[in-house]
């Protein structure tokens, strides 16, 4: 892995339109805060940057239907997240904002870089016009009829029932959500980043980490599904991508451009800038130079994301940024998958989310624990879920009866043997140590597995695998209670008081390490820690680095005859009563969904007409595997899947492509009609169907046979 001097991390600008929820944690947030929070307590200059994005035709929307203006809404969800933030630990070293002046003349500057390189590509295209508004309509200015799932209130970009990506002339009946009119269809002129014309260099880029005679990034060090979904999108042919839009809330295209009346920037022009103008306003105030974090070659430039947002940070950004010229690409974009919600997908517009401001308020003081099991439960390489009762077995199981039983156990007993002081140890002292052997050194054997623990423990966050990380955390608690049930300190401390003081001994340094470990992952807990130790990890810069060294050396964090504090609990349980009122909650927002799609006539389908069992028995339904998968070019429905069914493999052409990605269905278990005519779609001849269900919100998933155990297995 290539030695860098500094680091620039950045989390996904969240959009101010609505509050947090536990996904967004999940998805681009904590696992920042953790690498972060990492980096600096290994000695690392690093900057941690974020900020609110705050324009496009959303937040515009909200605003009228508000009546109130669109900085009144960005305004509010800002405060609101910069609240949430700091409230959960999330350790920014600026949140700034889209809507800052300095913002604007930087996307501004970027914007008039390309022009003047005649970057950009001027088209003509039909686009939705307000004749009544007199003025363009975006995407989200348009609602019409899904012609997927016929939810009358379906956007100009996306039906939120049923979650197909649309464009505006796909609506059956569009009108304008500004007046109420039916739209006409009127000329308009953009200016267009070329991809297509970047293609070349982006793929080779992507697939091999060099660009212009250097090596920028390691391949194999990216996720499986990141690389994936790039590879899916060059392979398709890429295409010029519009960076300006008619809006009347947004950044400005410079005036001085011929065309530019009515022009605002693309949110993909636009938002990830928000990057550069942040680190610009951190450095101002830090009195640093901001040109070190996205210009110098020895910055390792890192965007934790969501995977929605994979294309823009690993294809269009990059492009945007190597076309101005003079930035660093990123060396990684370690992108997490989506976390469901007792067993569907969060969603906004349906209320089924935990909102992270409501949970502040309804838990007071669990933070931490609402971080842990969002950590453990991080969808790192496949979209995860969360669980109220999982949360509880978690939390109860996990850091009360392991962690917080294991600390509070040292501290009482070495207030109740040595009067809150650690005592002096006997090197050669016998203790019966982690695997239940008797142990004849206490230095080379137990503090020696921590000092290995600890650097496996890097070894995980350096690869971003961060549960992994917690994982070992949390072993190394379990060993610390393995040690005192083992030796049980409370029978033979009249007995054998040296074996005794060397044990506690052992548990104090155990402790320690927990407390400096958690920090990345529960920040609140490792200062409470602290204060039971009478010490302090408040200051990270080093803090993990210093210790190791210090370890490295056989010096114990921890002196003999050094005074801790009073003990005091670092979590408590939680009862039945507080999961069942966030349960009640969910249901609530469930039934009153499914009231307003019985309104909406949305129904299960009715069961067909009858069929003999003559017709049923012409049906050849065989089990199979999915072996590969990708976009059928030009279209953005279809994927080519070839799908082994144990007598022979099939091509099967299959209308998933937007609700599933390519790269996550390879190995997935299906059923195929094996013997439907052949048919031809997009040039590639389709040998068979497979089987899905659709639900009311219409979306699907596979079908399968569950005891199926090889291939070809028949359906009857």
């Amino acid at each position: 892995m290539r030695y860098f001097k500094r680091y620039m991390v950045t989390s996904a600008l969240p959009y101010a339109n609505g509050p947090l929820h536990i996904g967004h944690l999940a998805g681009a947030y904590l696992s920042a805060d953790i690498f972060v929070r990492y980096l600096r307590m290994m000695g690392k200059d690093v900057a941690f940057i974020c900020g609110s994005d705050e324009h496009g035709a959303a937040i515009t929307i909200k605003a009228l239907k508000e009546n109130v203006s669109p900085q009144e809404v960005v305004d509010q969800y800002h405060a609101l997240f910069e609240k949430t933030f700091q409230e959960m630990g999330i350790s920014f070293d600026i949140y700034h904002r889209t809507s800052s002046e300095l913002h604007h003349q930087t996307s501004q500057e970027f914007f008039n870089n390309l022009y003047q390189k005649g970057e950009f590509i001027e088209k003509e295209s039909e686009q939705y016009y307000d004749p009544k508004a007199q003025q363009f309509l975006a995407d989200r200015y348009i609602t019409g009829t899904c012609p997927k799932c016929s939810n009358p209130a379906a956007y100009g970009d996306q039906c939120e029932k049923c979650g197909s990506s649309l464009s505006p002339t796909d609506l059956i009946n569009p009108k304008s959500t500004l007046s109420g009119e039916k739209p006409v269809l009127k000329t308009t002129k953009h200016w267009y980043l070329p991809l297509d014309n970047y293609e070349s260099w982006l793929k080779k880029w992507i697939e091999t980490g060099d660009l212009d005679g250097k090596h920028l990034h390691d391949p194999e060090d990216w996720k499986n599904h990141v690389l994936g979904q790039c590879k899916s999108w060059l392979e398709g042919g890429l295409q010029p991508r519009a960076m300006t839009r008619d809006l009347e809330w947004g950044v400005d295209v410079p005036h001085h451009i011929p065309g530019h009346e009515g022009k605002k920037l693309y949110v993909w022009m636009d938002a990830p800038i928000g990057y550069i103008s942040a680190t610009k306003q951190w450095a101002k105030d830090k009195g640093k130079n901001w040109k070190k974090y996205w210009q110098d070659d020895d910055t390792s430039l890192i965007h934790f994301i969501g995977k929605d947002n994979i294309v823009f940070h690993c294809l269009i950004f990059p492009a945007i940024l190597k076309a101005h010229g003079g930035y660093i690409l990123p060396v990684n974009v370690p992108a997490n998958q989506f976390m469901n919600l007792e067993g569907n997908k969060i969603s906004t517009s349906r209320n089924w989310a935990v909102w992270v401001h409501e949970y502040l308020s309804e838990m007071p003081g669990k933070q931490d624990e609402l971080r842990y099991v969002l950590i453990k439960n991080m969808p790192e390489q496949k979209d995860s879920e969360f669980t109220w009762k999982g949360y509880q077995d978690a939390v109860n199981n996990e850091l009360v009866n392991n962690l917080a039983n294991f600390v509070n156990r040292v501290v009482v007993l070495t207030h109740k043997y040595y009067q809150g002081k650690i005592p002096k140890f006997d090197e050669d002292q016998d203790i019966i140590g982690v695997e239940g052997d008797l142990e004849s050194s206490f230095h080379e054997a137990e503090i020696l597995r921590l000092f290995d623990q600890m650097d496996e423990w890097c070894s995980y966050i350096k690869n971003y695998d961060f549960r992994g990380a917690l994982k070992i955390l949390m072993d190394i608690s379990s060993q610390g209670n393995q040690i005192l049930q083992f030796n049980e300190p409370w029978k033979t401390f009249k007995e054998d008081p040296e074996k005794v003081k060397t044990v506690m001994n052992l548990a104090a340094q155990y402790v320690y390490v927990i407390g400096v470990l958690c920090r990345p992952f529960m920040p609140f807990t490792s200062d409470k820690i602290a204060r039971l130790l009478n010490v302090s990890f408040e200051k990270e810069d080093k803090l993990l680095l210093n210790l190791m060294n210090k370890m490295s050396e056989g010096k114990l964090p921890l002196k003999s005859g050094h005074v801790i504090s009073q003990p005091e609990h670092i979590f408590s349980r939680i009862e039945d009563v507080a999961i069942q009122a966030q349960i009640d909650k969910l249901s609530k927002s469930l039934q009153a969904q499914q009231t307003q799609d019985a309104s909406a006539g949305q129904s299960l389908t009715p069961i067909k007409s009858s069929i003999s069992y003559e017709d049923f028995s012409k049906l050849d339904l065989r089990t199979g595997t999915i072996v590969s998968a990708e976009k059928i070019e030009k279209s953005d429905k279809l994927l080519k899947l070839t799908v082994d069914i144990g007598v022979e493999i099939r091509t099967v052409v299959s209308g998933i492509a937007q609700q599933f990605d390519a790269q996550n269905i390879i190995g997935k278990k299906v059923v195929l009609l094996a013997n439907l005519a052949p048919r031809t779609m997009r040039g590639v001849t389709s040998e068979g169907m497979i089987l899905m269900a659709e639900g009311t919100d219409q979306k699907l998933s596979f079908v399968y046979a569950e005891d199926a155990n090889s291939n070809g297995s028949t359906i009857q």
